[in-house]
């Protein structure tokens, strides 16, 4: 979501669509992945599923220090500053983003397996599961692009990205917590 929020800011959400394509791959292959092999192997060892949950919630509440400390500056450059990045290189941004969140694999390792049933035909089920998922996801795609790219004056201040950074560190921080302990 950050990264269609900084794109939307940067490049405006016509051109962010190529990445949200590209996260979109990735989110669908992390989910299909999650549900038929990784969270059997969590399932299967829950001392491992238990490892994972506290190293993601320390991960969390780490990426919510680092907001606290940000000096309150949006790392993004100038659309004049910088050559502009082609449709290859904003989708493979996209894909890569997706599969390599440990936030989303966890996510789906928890979500996914609880909603299918076993008697039931599995490609089926996830069919009907990823593409709910991919829908949210790219709804929430937009609603962070548009906001970007509508929010850009007021974001690029520094007062108030430093606002921002610390209520979404704080935000973190008691997800990892909760993730962590809960």
């Amino acid at each position: 979501m950050t990264l269609a929020m900084t794109l939307g800011m940067t490049i405006g959400v016509k051109r962010s669509l190529w990445m949200m394509l590209g996260e979109l791959v990735g989110v669908g292959l992390v989910a299909t992945l999650s549900a038929v092999g990784v969270a059997a192997l969590l399932l299967n060892y829950p001392t491992a599923f238990v490892v994972f949950k506290y190293v993601g919630g320390a991960y969390l509440a780490y990426i919510g220090v680092q907001m606290w400390l940000s000096r309150g500056k949006m790392a993004i450059k100038n659309e004049a500053e910088s050559q502009p990045a082609g449709v290859f290189e904003l989708m493979t941004q996209g894909f890569v983003t997706a599969i390599a969140n440990p936030k989303g694999w966890a996510f789906f390792v928890a979500l996914l397996p609880p909603f299918l049933n076993a008697s039931a035909p599995l490609a089926q089920q996830l069919v009907s599961l990823i593409a709910i998922i991919l829908t949210l996801e790219f709804c929430c795609l937009m609603i962070y692009a548009t906001g970007g790219r509508t929010l850009r004056s007021v974001l690029l201040k520094s007062g108030n990205v430093r606002i921002m950074n610390r209520i979404a560190g704080t935000l973190m921080i008691g997800v990892g917590i909760w993730l962590a302990f809960g």
